[in-house]
């Protein structure tokens, strides 16, 4: 999962992100929607501290969005939330720990794409996400957009799919890295249109847009976080999001279903909180409920807008559908495509 941000520069980011855990520690809002008194305390959980896993560094948008969770939680429960940020080995690492803690309801993952859904498709992981991970709530997904350098020659989605599909080869497509999920998203939308293009992984996305904007390059498809400020200052061209129904997050971008020709498609990043299996079906409805409400509020919607992650409240039974199709879609990809990590 990825923020957004509204700067010049890639170097920028790491400011932005800064100021974001700046603000994320001091969200605070929600009082006025009657959710800062403790509502669940009488009935015993939780009773103590409650450790919030994110299996990435601090900055990344899991990280933003779990810190803006932790606080708003903590004044609905009546206890801290205290963020164990244990990146490493792509979120494996953290996604582990939390499959390996008691089944509580005192270890949760702030559980996002990478870790979950496309890890295990590459290779064997030190967890079964069916078996040793319960979902919780399914609270967002950052879309990706369509980029190219301003002078790439195709004044819309359509024309770059016609000139592309009518030079296979010629033209290249960047990613953050082989396997990554800009990575599967890209191949997904290529193999939707019969288009063939030369992959060029890097070690992240600045890297990635940074040769896209000087035409090294000629398209990704990369977060919203990423690729909205170069796209608002003119150093990036936006063709389309990836979301069928397009997002509040990229307002005047249509979907790349209608602006590309591709009907059905829908791919985004989401982002949303687990709990070691064997958790008590009474914890597991308890937060869900508190999370639906949170995740209502207006004051919500504004923090995770401002880190590119579109609301999109699902509960536990209809997380784990989504968990289902998501996985098997990108497995799809993996496979057609014989991507190898």
């Amino acid at each position: 999962m990825q923020d957004k941000i509204k700067r010049n520069g890639p170097l920028s980011s790491a400011v932005t992100r800064r100021r974001w855990l700046g603000q994320a520690a001091t969200v605070g809002g929600m009082g006025a929607l009657g959710l800062g008194t403790p509502l669940f305390a009488q009935t015993g959980y939780p009773n103590r501290p409650i450790k919030l896993m994110v299996p990435w560094p601090p900055g990344q948008a899991t990280d933003l969005a779990a810190r803006v969770l932790a606080q708003e939680l903590s004044k609905v429960l009546g206890q801290p939330f205290v963020i164990d940020n244990r990146a490493g080995a792509g979120g494996t690492i953290g996604t582990d720990a939390v499959a390996k803690a008691p089944p509580d309801g005192y270890t949760l993952l702030a559980a996002s794409s990478g870790p979950v859904s496309i890890s295990p498709l590459f290779a064997k992981t030190p967890f079964d996400v069916d078996k040793d991970l319960q979902p919780i709530s399914m609270l967002g997904l950052s879309p990706y957009l369509l980029v190219t350098a301003p002078d790439f020659p195709a004044k819309d989605a359509k024309e770059l799919v016609a000139l592309v599909k009518a030079n296979p080869g010629k033209y290249s497509f960047a990613s953050s890295g082989t396997g990554a999920t800009a990575h599967l998203i890209c191949e997904s939308f290529n193999a939707a249109l019969g288009l063939q293009a030369v992959h060029v992984p890097y070690k992240g996305s600045i890297p990635a847009l940074t040769d896209v904007i000087s035409g090294q390059v000629s398209y990704c498809i990369e977060t919203a976080g990423s690729t909205l400020p170069f796209v608002r200052n003119g150093r990036l061209r936006a063709y389309g999001v990836s979301l069928e129904k397009g997002s509040s997050v990229t307002p005047g971008i249509p979907p790349l279903a209608v602006t590309a020709g591709a009907p059905g498609f829908d791919l985004g990043a989401w982002f949303g909180m687990m709990a070691p299996a064997g958790t008590p079906r009474a914890i597991i409805d308890q937060l869900n409920g508190v999370l639906e409400k949170v995740m209502q509020s207006p004051e919500a919607r504004k923090a995770f807008d401002g880190i590119a992650i579109e609301i999109d409240f699902r509960k536990t039974e209809d997380f784990g559908k989504y968990l289902k199709m998501i996985s098997s879609s990108f497995g799809d990809v993996i496979r057609k495509g014989n991507i190898k990590p």
